[in-house]
């Protein structure tokens, strides 16, 4: 069993259609905790989607389900999350973030968080 993990997901929808939205389920449903952060007001996984930028401590994982193009509006407050790591799921692969966050120590990982989940390499 993998440890909790404190996972922000910075995207988060209340679309069952959104990976989002499935990815904050999982995550709930594996035991880690979760902060869904997101452009719009609702809820996911039973709890409130922020639409600011809530001070959280102790983040081990920012999952992204952002595009690359919207991504540096959201370069300081990821950094200064100081995460364990960052995700980038498919397509949210940005190397310029990549960069800043490894320069800061910060891992990085081009990898899908449903799949990750499933196979228990979360």
């Amino acid at each position: 069993m993998e440890s909790p993990k404190k996972t922000l997901v910075l995207g988060a929808s209340d679309n069952p259609a959104r990976y989002s939205y499935r990815a904050a389920h999982m995550l709930k449903n594996h035991g880690h905790e979760v902060v869904p952060v997101g452009i719009r007001k609702g809820q996911v996984a039973g709890l409130d989607i922020h639409t600011d930028r809530p001070q959280e401590t102790d983040i081990d994982t920012v999952t992204l389900y952002v595009g690359p193009q919207n991504q540096p509006a959201w370069y300081d407050y990821i950094l200064d999350l100081q995460p364990k790591r960052i995700l980038f799921n498919p397509g949210t692969e940005n190397p310029e973030l990549e960069r800043l966050a490894q320069q800061r120590g910060i891992q990085t990982e081009e990898a899908c968080t449903l799949v990750l989940l499933s196979i228990g390499q979360y």
